[in-house]
This record gives structure tokens, C-alpha cells and sequence, in this order.
């Protein structure tokens, strides 16, 4: 039941939160602009042909714990149930921004790890 309700508050959320047209913003949005909206990137990286590679947590990952349902055998409960868990991880989710040499954005994604 709690998997389903965090699913239900995540989808809701998702649908408030806006989505940032990135096409829109290829061949003139830079870095420093990237940075002063997000702040300084989560990892960095500058290429050996002076490209930049920055990504920005947009959503931690999560380990989900809930008991398992216990279900009494057909002579009814005998005992303490037992305590059982299952467990679901979900990855981080990071947007990736590419910028050339010269600071201006050349291509994004968002990746998950």
C-alpha cells in the first residue's frame, strides 16, 4: 500500500513540476547561466577538446522497505507471523547538459544511475 500512495504522490508531483524546454535552449544558453538556475553541478567533467559534461541531481534514489503480508496457514495463526520485507530501489535521476568550448549548451539528456 505505501508503493502505491509514493507512486500516487509522484506522479501528482510530476505533472505540477513544469519540464524545461531544452531544445529551445541549444546554441545559446551557457554554463554559468546553467549554474546560477541550479547551482554548482553535482559532477563535472572538462573533455580533452575543452568540451564541458555537467550533471545535476534532479531526484535522490531510494531504497523502499515495506513488510510483506502474512497470510495464517488453513489451521488458522500459529504463532508470531513472520517478518518478512520486500525491497525496491529506485536510481537517482541526474539531467546532463553538454557544452562546447565556448560555454553554450550543445546537447542535454536526463540519465538515471
Amino acid at each position: 500500500m505505501f508503493v502505491s500512495l509514493l507512486a500516487g504522490i509522484l506522479a501528482l508531483a510530476g505533472c505540477v513540476t513544469p519540464r524545461i524546454d531544452w531544445n529551445a535552449r541549444i546554441g545559446h544558453y551557457t554554463y554559468d547561466q546553467a549554474v546560477r538556475d541550479f547551482g554548482p553541478p553535482d559532477r563535472y567533467a572538462k573533455l580533452s577538446d575543452g568540451e564541458m559534461v555537467a550533471d545535476w541531481l534532479t531526484r535522490r534514489g531510494a531504497i523502499i522497505v515495506e513488510p510483506e503480508p502474512y497470510f495464517p496457514g488453513p489451521y488458522g495463526w500459529s504463532g508470531l507471523p513472520p517478518t518478512t520485507y520486500s525491497e525496491m530501489n529506485t536510481p537517482s535521476e541526474y539531467m546532463q547538459l553538454m557544452f562546447a568550448t565556448s560555454g553554450i549548451l550543445e546537447d542535454f539528456k536526463y540519465i538515471t544511475r
